[in-house]
């Protein structure tokens, strides 16, 4: 019961005549000052108050006939909201529940009509090769044939057991996730295979995850994810989905999910966190890199699908972002001419000095490689930091075993590890890749390192039990392209090796890259398909391995799509007209004359 103005009215103070004299100030009132009043802040005289016979207690009628409007407000709002509750009460636990999904839905429909505004038209890129005729050979179609029935079974029974979660437990057959696609169930299964079920022909299949993702795929969620994988996975497969269907419901989730990891960037220097929450923005990174850093090959792999979101949307901060980070980082100093693997995003400071050309480091070259090429070849900046780092690599990291084996080393605190990972012998395939428009007429050379990288890696693969590459090897002593620990015997379906055969395959059509990538995927059929689909295994040394469980979702945008395209023709995606990001997302070549994204003003 006590009043809204516990305060008592007094009287309004008498005050002195005013005298609207012109001021030596412009703007500015001559007015008779009092200690306790200040000049008046309009550009104007102040009137003299109309003669009321008794101001104060008009005032005082008028806040009371206020004071008693706003407590029958509350008075009423109070008993609307107690009559609420009492009907609330009559009703069962069920029926408020849906109530509240009612509500919830509501809301999220107003949300997707605000985000479904159509984005700007803009000159479709010249997509050649999508469909292509099936192989003449009869032995290479049958192959093929079985790569896409490989498919069929992870993708049935991730339809059947894990559908909407982000992955499968093949073996469990219920839905699995990990730390990078946060708490929420994304389906990054369902976005992750879209692009390699319709390379496949399996146009129904296409169909389910198009009308999940319509309907589901939501990114307004409390969620901490991985900004690198979310672009490489959800944002790469999203626009690879809509370059080959022409599905507009594509291109619009992957830039609704872009403007959530736009937050990331908010850091001192301009390099993004590792880690974002879609709902409130908030970025963070991994605790166990560096003392808070950023990582390379994270930060460093953003470039082609956000050259493609401001290609699509008209809107330069994509591009802007990852430009920014490439100024960055040519202002530094790199030891021994190598990136290291870690930049604290606070200061602008490298983190220890560890540089690898697998995990940490992988992609960064990759994508200043295939920032050249998706430029069709203009973005010579690109190019160039390419050559240099390629040059720094095989100064420092690059060594022939005694046995003969090319390998890929790993710098760490001043020395080299003579230490070669599975994401390593992506690089083969690089090298091949970039041979074409490389420095000093040296095509030839890095074709050859190209097949020599094969080659090692697919020794990883033959020396073992299952023929199945382990997760990394050494070449120590009489040890070669062999695991030694225990925690690096496992397989996981990865795709290194198998893309880097794909493109020795595209460059040199020599027959045994055909006949290595079958190998693989006899083994994979045999040693990692269960009932409920494929799962990896934790030794490939032993002949009764334990299962992993985990169906991973590259193993559908990657390893199988890889696959199939070593037993395809060489129409279907040729090189000159697609670029594939790291997650096996094809994205087609920019022709950048007729935008305003080229980083070259006379260009431009």
């Amino acid at each position: 019961s006590q009043s809204l103005y516990p305060h008592p009215i007094s009287p309004a103070p008498k005050l002195p005549p005013i005298n609207c004299t012109p001021s030596p100030f412009p703007h500015t009132p001559s007015l008779p000052q009092t200690p306790s009043q200040s000049v008046h802040p309009f550009p104007s005289c102040i009137p003299t108050p109309c003669p009321s016979p008794k101001p104060a207690l008009t005032s005082i009628c008028f806040f009371r006939e206020e004071e008693e409007r706003l407590r029958n407000k509350i008075r009423a709002d109070h008993e609307k909201a107690l009559e609420e509750a009492k009907e609330k009460l009559k009703k069962s636990r069920d029926e408020i529940r849906a109530e509240i999904q009612t509500e919830k839905n509501k809301v999220a429909q107003e949300m997707k009509k605000k985000d479904s505004k159509p984005l700007p038209p803009v000159p479709v890129p010249n997509l050649i090769g999508i469909n292509s005729e099936d192989p003449t050979d009869k032995d290479i179609r049958e192959k093929r044939d079985k790569i896409k029935e490989m498919m069929k079974h992870a993708w049935e029974n991730y339809r059947q057991y894990g559908w909407g979660h982000n992955e499968l437990k093949p073996i469990a057959r219920k839905g699995h996730s990990t730390n990078i696609f946060g708490n929420s169930q994304m389906g990054a299964t369902i976005v992750d295979a879209l692009d390699t079920l319709y390379i496949m022909g399996l146009h129904d299949e296409f169909r389910e995850g198009q009308d999940w993702i319509d309907k589901n795929l939501d990114f307004s969620v409390n969620s901490e994810v991985s900004v690198f994988e979310v672009n490489i996975r959800f944002i790469g497969g999203l626009l690879a989905a809509y370059y080959l269907s022409g599905q507009e419901v594509f291109k619009l989730k992957a830039v609704q999910l872009a403007g959530k990891l736009l937050p990331a960037f908010n850091t001192p220097t301009g390099i993004p966190w590792a880690m974002v929450n879609l709902k409130s923005g908030v970025g963070r990174n991994w605790g166990w890199a560096s003392a808070g850093s950023s990582i390379l090959a994270e930060f460093g792999t953003l470039h082609m699908e956000f050259v493609h979101l401001s290609y699509l949307t008209g809107d330069p901060v994509y591009y802007n972002k990852v430009m920014h980070i490439r100024k960055l980082l040519q202002k530094m100093d790199r030891p021994n001419g190598l990136y290291p693997n870690y930049l604290n995003p606070r200061t602008g400071r490298w983190g220890q000095h560890h540089t690898s050309v697998g995990g940490l480091g992988d992609s960064f070259y990759e994508y200043l490689l295939k920032a050249w090429l998706m430029s069709d070849k203009m973005d010579t900046e690109a190019r160039k930091m390419y050559d240099d780092a390629i040059e720094a690599i095989e100064r420092h990291l690059i060594r022939k075993s005694n046995g003969g084996l090319t390998y890929i080393g790993e710098w760490k605190n001043g020395h080299l590890e003579r230490k070669m990972g599975h994401l390593t012998c992506f690089a083969g395939g690089m090298f091949a890749l970039g041979a074409d428009g490389s420095r000093d007429d040296k095509a030839g050379h890095y074709l050859q390192l190209g097949a020599e990288i094969a080659h090692t890696c697919h020794e990883s693969y033959d020396r073992t039990t299952l023929k199945l590459g382990p997760e990394a090897f050494k070449f120590d002593g009489g040890l070669e392209a062999v695991a030694v620990r225990q925690n690096e015997k496992y397989y996981i379906l990865r795709p290194e090796v198998i893309e880097t055969y794909w493109y020795m395959w595209r460059f040199t059509h020599d027959p045994k890259y055909r006949q290595w990538g079958w190998e693989a995927a006899q083994a994979i059929d045999k040693y990692c398909r269960v009932s409920g689909g494929f799962s990896g295994v934790k030794d490939v040394y032993s002949s009764s391995p334990a299962y992993d469980d985990v169906q991973q979702s590259f193993f559908l945008a990657e390893t199988l799509k890889y696959l199939y395209l070593l037993f395809s023709n060489d129409d279907l995606l040729p090189l000159d007209n697609w670029v594939f990001n790291t997650e096996a997302h094809p994205l087609p070549v920019l022709h950048l004359a007729n935008t305003t994204l080229s980083g070259n003003p006379a260009y431009r």
